[in-house]
């Protein structure tokens, strides 16, 4: 909730705002008062009826304020005048305890509270000073009809309800922290004891493989060149020439004395010349590299990389979906422990279902398949010698690979793969169902969730928006605020000539600044007379991530999810609006265009 949200039900009757903050918080911007109501700084007169009071309390005194100074405000306070105290705690750890013996003793009645959304204020009261019982708010700040005696009953009915489901919710929670903190000192006692035993037993194992591997082919070229000394031998050649003639005796037959005494005669030859003129066997060519056949038609980044990179034994779909936001090589039993060493992913991936489904890994981790199961082992392994983590994708029951259980993993992320929004149909699905799909459900949001795990690059980054805007007068200043901060999906940045009066976007974590938008999307809004509703930038996103197009906006014939030759763009890749083109030569030039409509059928 925006602070303006708050304060602006509970402005009737007043005609002063008076800021009793101190030096630390500026907070004019943030309130956007309407005409009529005039906003001072404090000079400790007392707080007079018709005059509201902005107080601040929180742990950072330097910024907030302390108890102290709210007590001081309190009282001045007199009857009829209100009151506005924002909280730099949480709302989960507010102290409101401090505060309340001193409210009840002024005659301070809280009206409502509520969490803000900024950076360094999350909660805000309304009080009002009092000598008779208000009737209290509803959740959009009108008040309830009620009498004395029925307020009071409401009051203490809610409380004690409220006391109850707070206290229930404490309990769980400190139950959880205390779960989570001894979870965290077993992993991190094992993590110390056993990581130097883990990462050795790893070498000693990749050192045997190596050796073995070695062996085995020094092992094949002894094979080898036996073969080639036998295949040149007299005795063989001479086996070859009486089995050809035993085949065939009326040609072979006559044909076969002839041929004894040509490798007979060979071998005087032969015999004869002098060692350094004997004739040197033709090298043979040599069979192309196996590393050139396991690599081929597989993903590799040699840029610094801005993707997470995702080695992992996957279905055939999953991969797909994937390779759309991530970088996928997809491990095959034969070639996967070279594919980790050559292409260094951020993670390694073990899909359940790849195990369980037809594919290569069939029958993985059931017990049924133990070269398999020795060769997955072997991956964790090798992905750990490389510093990676190993992450099960559980997306079925534990019970059909019983198996991947037994293996030890970095994490293990129970749920589906997600939607990939370019497999709906907008629509049989409808636009709620997308941007559902789009905020809790599809492809990139689980792949956010595993670059989380690995500290790898967020897929979410490429759906950063920034908005072009320039503000002319207080109306613009406080009309763009307010379009910025409703917005569903909100935007991270807010370009403008001059960034005067924006301070509330900066609290609120968008970042205010001057010159080019850095993040991947652009929003002209330039015109700020035009009505934006709040969905706005969330269904040009869900478009443009189903369609994969360049640019997002409306046409005047109000065509939905097609691809259209012209449109007047919402939403533009970066690239695109910094090449300066015109949009109507941009479908000429190979860019994507995709119309969304502007509202939805009534």
């Amino acid at each position: 909730m925006r602070l303006t949200d708050l304060l602006h039900p509970h402005l009737d009757a007043v005609t002063t705002v008076v800021d009793a903050t101190g030096a630390g918080l500026r907070l004019a911007p943030y309130l956007h008062l309407p005409p009529g109501v005039a906003l001072r700084t404090d000079d400790e007169r007392p707080i007079e009826g018709g005059e509201l009071a902005l107080l601040s309390y929180g742990p950072d005194v330097d910024l907030h304020g302390g108890e102290d100074a709210c007590r001081a405000v309190l009282a001045r306070m007199r009857p009829g005048a209100r009151g506005l105290i924002v909280f730099g705690h949480r709302g989960s750890e507010l102290p409101y305890h401090r505060l309340l013996d001193d409210l009840v003793a002024h005659r301070c009645q809280v009206l409502r509270a509520a969490p803000l959304d900024y950076v360094h204020l999350h909660v805000g009261a309304v009080i009002a000073r009092t000598d008779e019982l208000l009737p209290p708010h509803d959740f959009f700040g009108r008040p309830v009809p009620s009498d004395g005696y029925a307020t009071a009953l409401r009051i203490a009915d809610e409380y004690v309800f409220a006391d109850l489901a707070s206290r229930s919710l404490r309990a769980r929670t400190l139950d959880l922290e205390r779960t989570v903190e001894e979870a965290e000192r077993i992993r991190a006692a094992t993590g110390q004891d056993g990581i130097a035993d883990r990462l050795a037993a790893a070498v000693r194992e990749k050192d045997q493989l190596a050796a073995a591997l070695r062996a085995a082919r020094d092992r094949v070229d002894v094979l080898q060149a036996r073969v080639r000394m036998l295949e040149g031998s007299t005795s063989l050649r001479v086996g070859k020439a009486l089995v050809t003639a035993a085949r065939s005796p009326k040609r072979g037959a006559a044909r076969l004395p002839g041929e004894l005494y040509g490798l007979w005669r060979g071998r005087r030859i032969s015999a004869g010349r002098a060692p350094d003129s004997a004739p040197k066997p033709q090298a043979e060519p040599e069979a192309p590299a196996d590393d050139r056949f396991h690599l081929a038609h597989r993903a590799l980044t040699a840029a610094p990389r801005d993707r997470l990179v995702v080695a992992g034994v996957l279905t055939a779909a999953t991969a797909e979906d994937f390779a759309a936001d991530v970088v996928v090589n997809r491990l095959l039993p034969h070639d996967g422990r070279l594919l980790l060493q050559r292409t260094d992913p951020d993670v390694l991936v073990v899909q359940l279902s790849a195990c369980t489904g037809d594919g290569p890994w069939w029958l993985t981790g059931t017990g049924l398949a133990p070269d398999l199961d020795r060769t997955l082992a072997e991956l964790l392994a090798e992905a750990r010698a490389l510093g990676r983590s190993v992450v099960l994708w559980r997306d079925g029951p534990a019970s059909a690979a019983p198996g991947l259980a037994r293996l030890a993993w970095d994490a293990v992320v129970d749920a589906d793969t997600g939607v990939r929004l370019a497999r709906l149909h907008p629509a049989a699905e409808g636009r709620e169902r997308l941007r559902e799909v789009f905020r809790e459900d599809c492809t990139r949001v689980r792949l956010a969730r595993l670059a989380r795990l690995t500290g790898a690059p967020d897929p979410l980054d490429e759906r950063r928006v920034a908005v072009v805007a320039a503000p002319r007068d207080r109306t613009d200043v406080a009309r763009l605020v307010g379009q910025v901060l409703g917005q569903l999906h909100r935007p991270v940045e807010v370009v403008v000539p001059d960034a005067a009066g924006l301070e509330e976007l900066t609290a609120a974590g968008v970042a205010v600044r001057r010159g080019q938008p850095l993040a991947p999307w652009v929003a002209d809004w330039t015109d700020l007379t035009e009505d934006r509703p709040d969905t706005l930038l969330l269904d040009l996103m869900c478009a443009q991530e189903h369609s994969g197009a360049d640019a997002v906006g409306h046409t005047p014939t109000a065509d939905d999810y097609v691809f259209v030759p012209s449109l007047r763009p919402l939403l533009v890749r970066r690239s695109l609006h910094m090449s300066g083109t015109e949009p109507g030569s941009w479908a000429g030039q190979g860019h994507r265009l995709f119309a969304v409509r502007g509202k939805e059928p009534s």
